[in-house]
């Protein structure tokens, strides 16, 4: 198996009220399945990694900021059209469940758990 770029798809901003501290609560939680999936030999991918940033070079006040609409969740539908499987972590979010539904759609896998992926499958060194 190669190596797969992985969408970790969680709940960000649901049940934050827009508070900061939970919105980095909930952030670090999407961000620890990161090194698993590294470990695994793939490379993870979070939406808010691309998203934050777009959204504050737009000159957004934060993620409660009307622009947020046009930023968050199109980057995460953009970045599946480069994502190879997307890993779903607990907990309700409407932005997880949508990046669920288009992976599905494209035909992509749809895992649950760190368990279920694969790891990548290791080839011997070229010798010259």
């Amino acid at each position: 198996m190669n190596s797969l770029l992985i969408l970790i798809a969680g709940p960000y901003r649901s049940g934050t009220g827009d508070d900061p501290a939970l919105l980095a609560r909930n952030l670090h939680r999407l961000e620890e399945a990161a090194w698993p999936i590294f470990a695994k030999g793939h490379v993870p991918m979070i939406g808010e990694w691309v998203a934050l940033p777009v959204l504050a070079s737009a000159g957004a006040d934060g993620i409660a900021d009307p622009l947020a609409e046009q930023v968050m969740y199109p980057t995460a539908e953009r970045l599946l059209q480069h994502c190879d499987a997307v890993l779903r972590l607990p907990g309700e979010s409407r932005g997880a469940d949508q990046d669920v539904a288009i992976a599905r759609a494209e035909g992509l896998p749809v895992y649950t758990s760190i368990d279920e992926i694969p790891e990548v499958s290791e080839t011997p060194a070229d010798v010259a």
